[in-house]
């Protein structure tokens, strides 16, 4: 059976270097050092015996990430690049757990990775009350919360990430009235969420800043569910006949994720109309498949895999600094163009050449 004391003597370094390198802390060794045990570690085969380690530290390397469901394909995409990089860069594991944004479900789920030993977990939610997180704050787990903003009126021990939602919904909206678009509807699931409140404040301040002429609306999917997240592509499916029927109908849709966009491009075909001849649609998350949708899906990109990386860093450090002053951290989206916004009808007829004389 291959020990640690193996490692060590192989990669010719100390125990306690093996055991920092094996508790994520790679970043109190030289990379040459770390190298040497990663190496020493695969030619050996060693794999540490986690019920060991947890008697003695009380932690096993394993992070937790709640999300609201991972129907969501974002949340999906988030996880994946949460644990590589975790996996990588401090040797964790991340376990994931849908809470369908139920503060029942939270708690619970706050106390069994608790009592199995987690002590850091990574937390979207959509809920403004936060007691039950302070609450396990305060029995030593250590937490990152996603996609919600820090009160200011508010003691905060915990961090928070999060894209800057208005700057997206700005970015949407302006991108269809520079095609020319003048009419802009905002489509999502009913059910204000901090995000979806804070993308409709951007929508609205570039249709403000455009100036008389330009007006938008928000436009909302009946769900069975509270906040619609399991059924976002079907959401979108059934809102195109009520955004063909608008009069005056839109010609430029704000989806508030990708998913809602790609049910909707879907319906509005079923309407007898097209994207984006008729109507040009901008989904939010810049997902892999929207590059493949018909036609490709120009989306507003959160840039994931950043945020992933300091929600990671922040959780370990806070296992290690309990007391690490709270922080916010705010990223910038950007616009991916594809093929799925063109100028307006009306445009596109003024813009037609009269025809030849006969």
């Amino acid at each position: 059976m291959t020990t640690i004391q193996d490692v060590a003597r192989l990669a010719r370094v100390s125990v306690s270097s093996v055991s920092n390198a094996l508790n994520g802390k790679a970043d109190r060794m030289r990379p040459d050092t770390h190298a040497r045990i990663q190496d020493a570690i695969r030619k050996l085969g060693y794999r540490p015996n986690q019920a060991a380690r947890q008697l003695k530290t009380g932690r096993i390397p394993i992070l937790g990430l709640l999300v609201p469901t991972t129907a969501n394909p974002f949340f999906g995409q988030l996880a994946m690049a949460m644990e590589t990089y975790a996996q990588q860069q401090h040797g964790y594991r991340v376990l994931l757990c849908n809470t369908h944004r139920d503060k029942q479900q939270e708690a619970a789920m706050f106390d069994d990775l608790i009592a199995f030993g987690v002590g850091a977990v990574i937390v979207v939610s959509s809920l403004s009350d936060e007691q039950h997180i302070e609450a396990a704050i305060a029995r030593g787990l250590a937490v990152i919360s996603f996609d919600l903003a820090v009160d200011p009126n508010s003691d905060a021990r915990h961090d928070y990430v999060l894209p800057d939602n208005v700057m997206a919904g700005a970015l949407a909206a302006g991108h269809l009235i520079q095609q020319g678009h003048k009419r802009l509807a905002f489509a999502m699931p009913k059910g204000l969420t901090f995000s979806r409140r804070q993308k409709i404040e951007g929508f609205m301040a570039a249709i403000d800043q455009a100036g008389a002429g330009v007006s938008g609306r928000v436009v909302e999917g009946k769900s069975a569910t509270r906040f619609g997240d399991t059924e976002l592509a079907g959401l979108g499916y059934e809102l195109s006949s009520s955004i063909a029927a608008l009069d005056p109908r839109p010609t430029g849709v704000v989806t508030v994720n990708d998913m809602m966009a790609v049910g909707l491009m879907a319906g509005i075909r079923e309407q007898g109309l097209t994207v984006p001849q008729d109507i040009s649609i901008v989904g939010m998350d810049d997902l892999t498949l929207s590059a493949y949708t018909w036609p490709p899906l120009t989306s507003v990109c959160m840039p994931a895999a950043e945020m992933s990386r300091v929600m990671v860093d922040r959780a370990i450090q806070r296992i290690g600094e309990p007391g690490l002053k709270a922080e916010q951290f705010c990223f910038t989206p950007s616009l991916t163009v594809r093929q799925s916004v063109a100028a307006p009808p009306s445009s596109r007829k003024k813009a037609q050449p009269p025809a030849a004389d006969s």
